[in-house]
């Protein structure tokens, strides 16, 4: 299987990578830095580190063109000012639309999760201040994937661990899962953004994660 990996360098993308690798899928790994990747990139045929743009619509048409998925995993700054998030998928989107292809999964907060009162996470008083912008992003990205018509899924996660996969997670749709402790390894998304590629156990819906210790 071929899958695009957008922030590929971060501590989700890289063990994305690393896992999809393991699995014996080429890997197209997307990023503004990707040098980290390089040497590994010549020892690993089924690894392509394509240095580029996520808002440049060429470069992203070409990283999507033929994929068989695409896993976003994209970061940056938590105060607003970064749209990496936000407009880091519209451009994915359009670029997918455009190549034919329709399997994604993005990596969001828990705050675009589902809440009966309030509509979304973030709108719940007592919120945190201090996480609404990137929310807020995160939310916006969401929409986008709602609205495209793709086969996506949206992972709603609460605070990510720099830890590799222990398989000791639990998932949840539209809500975050009922025995969430609001704490993730980062190896535990990457497994089950990898394996929902073809569960497909949360099409075009929201997914809640959590670790169970």
């Amino acid at each position: 299987m071929v899958i695009t990996v957008f922030g590929a360098t971060g501590q989700v993308g890289r063990r994305i990578v690393n896992i999809a690798l393991e699995q014996g899928h080429h890997v197209r790994a997307f990023g503004r830095n990707i040098e980290s990747l390089i040497d590994k990139d010549i020892a690993d045929n089924n690894l392509e580190a394509i240095k580029g743009y996520v808002f440049d619509e060429a470069e992203v048409y070409e990283a999507v063109k033929g994929t068989d998925a695409v896993l976003s995993a994209l970061g940056g700054a938590r105060d607003g000012s970064d749209k990496t998030r936000s407009l880091g998928i519209k451009n994915i989107v359009a670029q997918m639309q455009k190549a034919g292809v329709k399997r994604i999964i993005a990596l969001g907060g828990m705050g675009s999760l589902k809440s009966d009162d309030h509509e979304y996470i973030i709108n719940r008083p007592g919120y945190p201040i201090k996480f609404i912008p990137v929310s807020k992003e995160h939310l916006q990205a969401y929409l986008y994937l709602k609205d495209s018509g793709l086969e996506w899924t949206f992972i709603g996660a609460p605070d990510i661990l720099d830890k590799d996969a222990d398989g000791k997670y639990t998932t949840n749709a539209e809500y975050p899962p009922v025995t969430s402790i609001n704490k993730i390894n980062a190896g535990n998304i990457a497994d089950f953004m990898l394996k929902e590629i073809t569960e497909r156990g949360y099409l075009q819906q929201r997914a809640g994660i959590s670790n169970l210790v």
